[in-house]
């Protein structure tokens, strides 16, 4: 991994800590793509956001629907914000359509709790980011699980569902 750029370091100007590079969201974004071409998905699109809930990388392949970049972004920026992946929040929030709902008005509509992201973690286990994808069809749901073991993720400690652990 290349060291970062050297800056001048001053009063007004020092360097920032990242905690997800933009060659490693890059990387990402590839291998999700290659993936999903060979598990003969609908066209992707992929978003890398970093731990702060800012996008590092997009992708949107040829074909892809208009609402998909959109579709993306609040899946990534919704469980980030709660800390769970997609599917568990799905899960849990089906017989609590009220609670759905305000999560939704609360993030200012950035909230889909459908599968399709995954948390990235550091080696030491500290959540650096969200990576979420978006291939259009139910049954794709499968290939995501193995797009996201094929991408090396452990699935991530449930902090709000001890039984989940």
């Amino acid at each position: 991994m290349r060291s970062p750029p050297r800056y001048p370091i001053g009063p007004a100007v020092s360097p920032l800590v990242v905690s997800l590079t933009l060659e490693r969201a890059s990387a990402l974004l590839d291998a999700a793509q290659r993936l999903g071409r060979h598990h003969d998905m609908l066209p992707l699109t992929v978003v890398v956001f970093d731990s702060g809930g800012h996008m590092i990388a997009l992708k949107s392949e040829d074909g892809s629907g208009i609402f998909r970049v959109q579709v993306a972004n609040a899946k990534a920026y919704g469980a980030l914000g709660m800390g769970v992946s997609t599917r568990v929040m799905g899960q849990r929030l089906a017989d609590r359509p009220v609670f759905a709902g305000s999560l939704s008005v609360v993030s200012d509509g950035q909230f889909v709790p459908v599968p399709g992201g995954v948390l990235i973690r550091a080696a030491d286990g500290s959540r650096v980011g969200r990576f979420a994808l978006v291939a259009g069809t139910a049954q794709d749901s499968t290939r995501r699980l193995k797009t996201r073991r094929a991408l090396k993720y452990k699935k991530p400690r449930d902090p709000i569902d001890p039984a989940a652990r």
